[in-house]
C-alpha cells in the first residue's frame, strides 16, 4: 500500500510537499524523501515526533540514538511509516538540523493511492519555495504579569498547583 504524506514547512509562507511512499518503509526513508523534496543535503541530525491534532510534541524517533543506552530509543530506521502513521490524519513533527531547527508538520493525507505512474518514493505535489534561511519561529508564552508578586507574603500564598500540567 502507498501513503500520500503532506509535509508543511513551519513558516509564514505556504511551503508544502506531498510525498507518495510505501507504508512499509522506515521513517528514515521518509526522512530521506523529505530532505530531497525540500532540497536539503540530508547530512544533518533529524528527528520525528509523534503529534496530536494540536501539534503537541510526543515520542521522539531520532535519526541516531545519542542517549548512550540510557533510554530505550526507537530510531527512524527501526519503525515503519505505517506504525508511526496508522490512520488518516495522524501527524508527526519533523525537525531537521538541530542547529537551525527547520520544523515541519507531517500528516497522512491518504492511504492506498494509485502509484502506477511514478517510482516510489516520489514528490507528487509542490507549492512554494523554501526560504534561503530558516524562518524565525515565534514562541509566545502566556502573559503572567497579573501574577506579579509585590512581597514575599504574596509568594507564600500563591497556588502553584494551578500551573502544573
Amino acid at each position: 500500500m502507498v501513503y500520500k504524506i503532506r509535509v508543511i514547512l513551519n513558516c509564514e509562507e505556504d511551503v508544502i510537499r506531498d510525498i507518495a511512499i510505501k507504508k512499509t518503509v522506515s521513517l528514515e526513508d521518509l526522512h530521506n524523501a523529505i530532505t530531497n523534496a525540500f532540497g536539503f543535503r540530508g547530512n544533518e541530525m533529524a528527528s520525528f515526533y509523534r503529534s496530536d491534532d494540536d501539534w503537541n510534541q510526543g515520542e521522539e524517533f531520532p535519526l541516531f540514538d545519542m542517549s548512550e543506552g540510557l533510554n530505550d530509543i526507537v530510531q527512524m530506521k527501526d519503525i515503519t511509516i505505517d506504525k508511526a502513521l496508522e490512520n488518516k490524519h495522524d501527524k508527526l513533527i519533523y525537525i531537521y538540523d538541530f542547529f537551525t531547527m527547520w520544523s515541519f508538520y507531517v500528516e497522512l493525507i491518504e492511504s492506498n493511492i494509485d502509484q502506477s505512474d511514478f517510482e516510489l518514493p516520489s514528490m507528487i505535489f509542490s507549492l512554494g519555495s523554501i526560504p534561503k534561511s530558516k524562518p524565525d519561529i515565534k514562541f509566545e508564552s502566556e502573559d503572567l504579569s497579573k501574577d506579579d508578586f509585590d512581597d514575599e507574603e504574596d509568594y507564600d500564598e500563591f497556588n502553584f498547583d494551578e500551573y502544573i500540567g
